[in-house]
């Protein structure tokens, strides 16, 4: 992307390094996150105004701790240190770095002592979010304090001349009560212009697709999520009947979304839309199978297969689009340049590219998940695609704990569209972020009438999240709770119990595989 200015966001493995990026976007400036390994030439490029070294869980003593990138000392621009990026600052230039007395995690109360660049107009005392085992003790002279707390006494410091700034709070997250406005003030010392808009992506993306693409055809597989849809329709509005979507359907989607899918995209869109038929392959294929990211690599093989098969029907296909999120890029480098811990895999990450011998077409890889469902909303996708909770890849395979069979895909099929069907009708739908039901390999006696039953749980999981990194669980009205469990178990036979998930990411996963 030709964006004119940018911040370099510089990841030493903080849950919330992606969380300042889209701060930083939110304010009107694009950013970019890259590891420490970055070269000195993606730091120094034209248009990067500012850079920011996020925190992380190492120590700056620790034997393997990521240092400052190679190119730092040629950075002419401001640079903030946030947490673990302050303490790589401070030892830079001769500060004290030790364990804290009382290790600070969660909120606390920060006292102003100078406000320097950062807390500009900003109250002298003020709530912030706290994480940390290692703090600052002490700082050279070319520095001074900021804030300070009862057992932190550099809390935020900034060096004389102005460029360099530390934080040991994270002011990303929702919990430090000026977060943004700290961050807003940074960005407008380093001098950044705010053009990042979602109608201008939305122009360039057209305009750089149509000159790529020119008169070859297209083909983009669809699932009917955000991403891919947006993907699509954002194709689609550049280069138009060059465009063919293939809708592969797996036989562990929720309940009747092929037909949605389909009378979405053919009959609203108008586009050349093609459905394949496979789940009886994808269910047979599942069958004895128990082990999830088995599933998922049982399911994305056979996708890459089903897809292959179609895609030789179509002529002169030299192009693949695929919904790739920006996400999906930068989880693929840890913080010490190699790949990150696999939580689970990604079904539609790469393969395909190589499989089919098409050059890839991934017009939202700059994006957040938020920021797509803005592109969206300009394209004119109705807000029952854009608003659509998010739906894995592997489908209900990964909601159905242990073996997959036909019948307990429509067991579930049936409660999950019974839960959403209550949540939209008491209108908090929009207010949760994820929701689902997970069918349980457990058994429990219950009673129907005067009969003993022994039969399966289910477990509703309802969410709240920004951007699925970090969840909480939704405090579901009473009321709702109980007209969703009576109708699961009277409606849906094979479910005598229903329990409801209020574990919160982490320690937990939002899915249960």
């Amino acid at each position: 992307m030709s964006v004119q200015d940018k911040v370099v966001v510089v990841d030493y493995g903080s849950q919330y390094t992606q969380l300042i990026a889209r701060r930083i976007r939110e304010l009107g400036v694009f950013c970019v996150i890259v590891p420490p390994s970055v070269s000195a030439s993606e730091l120094t490029q034209d248009g990067v105004r500012a850079v920011i070294l996020s925190g992380g869980p190492s120590s700056v003593y620790g034997e393997d701790a990521p240092g400052l990138p190679d190119g730092f000392d040629a950075l002419d621009v401001p640079v903030l240190g946030i947490c673990y990026g302050m303490q790589l600052l401070a030892r830079k230039m001769g500060g004290i770095v030790k364990p804290a007395t009382e290790r600070e995690y969660g909120r606390r109360e920060i006292e102003v002592v100078r406000p320097g660049h950062l807390f500009e107009g900003l109250p002298r005392h003020q709530t912030v979010w706290m994480s940390h085992g290692d703090q600052v003790e002490h700082l050279e002279e070319q520095w001074e304090v900021l804030a300070k707390t009862d057992t932190c006494p550099w809390a935020a410091a900034q060096t004389k001349d102005g460029r360099l700034m530390g934080i040991q709070f994270h002011p990303e997250v929702h919990h430090t009560e000026h977060g943004k406005a700290i961050m807003d003030n940074f960005l407008t010392f380093a001098g950044c212009e705010r053009t990042w808009r979602m109608s201008a992506f939305i122009e360039e993306q057209i305009r750089s697709i149509r000159e790529r693409v020119g008169t070859a055809r297209v083909i983009c597989g669809l699932s009917g999520g955000v991403d891919s849809s947006v993907a699509a329709v954002l194709v689609h509005r550049a280069i138009g009947d060059q465009l063919s979507c293939v809708f592969v359907d797996n036989g562990v989607l929720r309940q009747d979304e092929d037909v949605e899918v389909e009378e979405t995209f053919r009959e609203h869109f108008h586009m050349d839309f093609h459905k394949v038929d496979a789940g009886d392959l994808f269910l047979s294929r599942l069958a004895g199978v128990e082990n999830p990211e088995e599933k998922r690599k049982i399911i994305g093989h056979s996708f890459i297969e089903v897809f292959q098969e179609k895609a030789r029907s179509f002529e002169d296909v030299r192009f693949l689009v695929q919904g790739t999120l920006y996400p999906d890029v930068i989880e693929s480098v840890s913080a010490h340049g190699g790949p990150s811990q696999t939580i689970k895999s990604h079904h539609n990450v790469g393969g395909l590219p190589e499989v089919l011998g098409f050059e890839l077409i991934e017009p939202l890889r700059d994006l957040f998940k938020d920021e797509v469902r803005a592109v969206g909303r300009e394209l004119g996708i109705p807000a029952r695609i854009i608003g659509r909770h998010p739906f894995p890849g592997p489908g209900l395979a990964v909601r159905i704990l242990g073996e997959v069979t036909p019948k307990k895909v429509a067991i579930l099929q049936h409660a999950d569209a019974i839960m959403r069907e209550e949540i939209q009708k008491a209108g908090i739908y929009d207010e949760i972020w994820q929701a689902f039901c997970v069918l349980l390999p457990v058994q429990s006696v219950g009673v129907m009438g005067d009969a003993r039953t022994y039969e399966n749980a289910c477990a509703v999981r309802c969410v709240t999240s920004t951007d699925g990194m970090t969840a909480d669980w939704y405090p579901m009205p009473y009321d709702v709770m109980a007209t969703i469990s009576t109708r699961i178990i009277n409606e849906v036979r094979g479910l005598n119990r229903v329990v409801y998930d209020i574990s919160s990411k982490p320690p937990a996963t939002i899915e249960w595989e």
